[in-house]
């Protein structure tokens, strides 16, 4: 059976691709935020996963106000990168694994989450970024990829307890999986930011730093919060965190193993957002590792 090894979140704004292309990872603009995934890799060094599924939101390389799914997953075997405007250089195309992504669908809709189903996406910076940031360097991806897409654009958003209850089965569907690979979770955006109106530039160090206290002990009472709670607190884009809840959910409902923090860091501004990176792994890889 499938086993989910653990999760990881991390912000993903275009401007950490362009530090990247540049080689600025060690200015000390960018350096926290980058020094902050040495512990990332030498964890993936460990746990050698085989999968990654990445929940993000699409900013419209796929879907865009006249069409826009609530939540869709690729089920493709590749996924391709395509340049959006923001200067920052096409990345390699990421392996798929259709079958798990038709396993995770089907269950899915089994349990009443109406999903869009994609045999053709376009990965965007949300999925990109932190695929890259896990791993460094522009070479062959060493992973394969399954991309789970959750609407923070246009509204009606779905709200933080749906997105908690997506998770749930996302986890359930991975751990029933029968093939014989290691899964890490990916929850990307934010935390805090806005880009337009009258708090453009707006920030909530305290809220952030609540929001990562409650996915470290209590992430169901993020699902307590409304839409209209996350944007009056994280900004209108901070609606991302969304993504965190789900793979938080995720890791907690697939029942491998009590979920505990590794390592987490939080670094202002990058980018005019609340950056932070947190990583989480079960009990049970834990233990597994101790054994090898």
């Amino acid at each position: 059976m499938a086993q989910i090894i653990g999760g990881l979140t991390t912000s993903h704004v275009p401007s950490i691709g362009k530090a990247i292309a540049q080689g600025q990872q060690q200015d000390p603009y960018w350096k926290p935020f980058f020094d902050a995934f040495h512990p990332v890799h030498g964890w993936l060094a460990r746990g050698r996963p085989d999968v990654a599924v990445v929940i993000y939101n699409d900013h419209g390389l796929n879907n865009f106000l006249d069409k826009m799914p609530t939540f869709a997953i690729g089920a493709a075997d590749h996924y391709h990168n395509a340049d959006e405007g923001w200067g920052i250089p096409v990345l390699k195309p990421f392996k798929g694994d259709p079958a798990l992504s038709w396993h995770m669908i089907e269950h899915l809709v089994a349990h009443e989450f109406d999903i869009t189903m994609c045999q053709e996406v376009q990965v965007d910076h949300a999925f990109t970024l932190p695929m890259a940031l896990m791993y460094p360097g522009g070479r062959d991806w060493p992973i394969a990829t399954v991309p789970v897409m959750i609407n923070s654009v246009q509204h009606p958003l779905p709200t933080p307890r749906r997105c908690f209850k997506l998770g749930q089965e996302i986890g359930k569907a991975i751990a029933s999986f029968p093939a014989d690979k290691k899964i890490v979770l990916l929850g990307t955006g934010g935390l805090s930011h806005q880009l337009d109106g009258t708090r453009a530039g707006f920030i909530n160090k305290e809220f952030d730093l609540w929001c990562m206290e409650k996915m470290r002990h209590d992430p169901e009472a993020l699902a307590e919060l409304s839409i209209h709670e996350i944007i009056e607190n994280a900004g209108s884009q901070g609606v991302e965190l969304l993504t965190w809840i789900t793979m938080r959910a995720a890791l907690q409902a697939a029942g491998q193993g009590e979920v505990r923090e590794v390592h987490s860091t939080y670094h202002i501004p990058i980018s005019n957002t609340g950056g932070a990176v947190m990583l989480f792994e079960t009990s049970g890889r834990a233990q597994a590792l101790a054994a090898e």
